[in-house]
């Protein structure tokens, strides 16, 4: 729904609308679709959604394909979605493994300093990488990216490969292996990975592990209705 819209039915002035949604936007209760400049339900409402029974959305999407992920290679699996400041963390799938390295629900990863973040940045809408740029790229370990030209170098890869790794640039020792996640209308929705420490899912993941993430977010992506086959390509 837009400004107008929204005013119109409440009969409240459209820039007191205007406030609030754009309060609610940075917290990532709803988000802003930056073509038509309508408004919709973000990753904070769709856990909040979720406690309601029958509500189908994308961490129900993403229920299946994270199991069978997490049951083929015995990692932790983690599924995020964009808000205006980071990656809120939807769903966690603990791995199989004797220590499981996870992620609350709920919480936020850096767009900068995650693999989650590096996808959102390539496939999710360009306001996501130019706000990013706009704000200090903080340096969470020696690792992390901090010169916007790298950042943008990174996106490009990112966009090119279609998964991204990043390996101890939120936190030493733990790598992710992520690849983004459509819907029916080709837009990205959210972000499949798995998390673990870099002994698990090293620096330069093989072949067989990125195949299995980017099948992940593929199988979600066709749940939620999208139909590609393959990778998608490049924007």
């Amino acid at each position: 729904m837009g400004v107008t819209q929204i005013a119109n039915r409440l009969g409240i002035a459209k820039s007191a609308i205007h406030r609030h949604l754009q309060g609610l936007t940075e917290r990532g209760y709803l988000t802003q679709n930056q073509s038509t400049t309508r408004y919709s339900l973000g990753p904070k409402a769709y856990l909040i959604g979720r406690l309601a029974p029958g509500i189908e959305d994308v961490a129900t999407a993403a229920d299946g394909p994270m199991r069978d992920a997490r049951d083929k290679m015995g990692l932790t699996t983690v599924l995020t979605a964009p808000s205006m400041s980071g990656m809120v963390v939807l769903k966690t799938v603990h791995g199989t493994t004797s220590i499981a390295i996870g992620a609350r629900p709920g919480s936020e990863l850096p767009m900068h300093a995650s693999a989650q973040g590096h996808v959102a940045l390539a496939f999710g809408p360009s306001l996501h990488l130019e706000r990013t740029l706009r704000q200090p790229l903080a340096p969470l370990t020696a690792h992390t990216i901090t010169e916007p030209e790298k950042l943008k170098a990174m996106v490009e890869t990112v966009r090119r490969n279609g998964h991204a790794s990043a390996p101890e640039q939120a936190l030493l020792g733990i790598n992710a292996l992520a690849a983004p996640v459509f819907n029916a209308n080709d837009e990205f929705v959210a972000a499949a990975a798995i998390v673990s420490s870099i002994q698990f899912v090293p620096a330069e993941p093989d072949a067989g592990m990125i195949a299995a993430v980017v099948e992940m977010a593929r199988q979600i992506s066709r749940n939620l209705g999208h139909g590609y086959a393959g990778q998608r390509p490049a924007q």
